[in-house]
């Protein structure tokens, strides 16, 4: 027997207008890949808020920092996160703390979760972004007065360099 031609034609309809099917598998592959792309590309550095007013010391550490509070210090201000609390030039050498930077520190240490008890010991982590122009005696006041405040586990912020740095002093110069 011999097909007609509506026939034919009714079959290359039907053919034509098949309901196609997604391969998931397929999919599933394309996204494995991708999650793994992403994972293996993502970078672990913790960048800090830059401040053109603050040059940070270079160092080689390789260690990361962790998110914590900031405090900023530059030629005229001091800064907890991003809220001015002195002027440089108010703050007496004298005086072993900072009394504004002391009730800002205070104030968000109350805000904050309470420590738990194995971190009681090291306190409250911070980091120190400090000018590479800032005096020792200031930086040191900046210190005191996170410790009073129960902020103990300090970090100093600098630039990270490599330690070939070929702009670096030789040993022994």
């Amino acid at each position: 027997m011999k097909a007609t031609i509506g026939g034919k034609l009714k079959g290359r309809k039907q053919r034509r207008h098949k309901e196609t099917k997604l391969n998931l598998v397929s999919l599933m592959d394309i996204f494995t890949i991708l999650v793994f792309f992403l994972l293996v590309n993502s970078s672990d550095v913790e960048v800090l808020q830059a401040d053109k007013t603050i040059k940070l010391p270079d160092s080689t550490s390789a260690e990361k920092p962790e998110t914590t509070t900031v405090v900023r210090v530059n030629g005229d201000q001091l800064l907890v996160g991003n809220r001015m609390v002195a002027k440089v030039a108010d703050i007496s050498a004298q005086d072993e703390q900072i009394k504004p930077l002391l009730d800002e520190l205070k104030y968000l240490a109350s805000r904050a979760e309470p420590l738990p008890e194995d971190k009681q010991a090291a306190g409250r982590p911070i980091t120190i972004l400090g000018d590479e122009e800032v005096p020792y005696a200031l930086l040191k006041q900046i210190m005191n007065t996170c410790a009073a405040a129960d902020y103990r586990d300090i970090d100093l912020a600098v630039t990270q360099t490599s330690a070939q740095d070929p702009a670096a002093p030789a040993a022994g110069q």
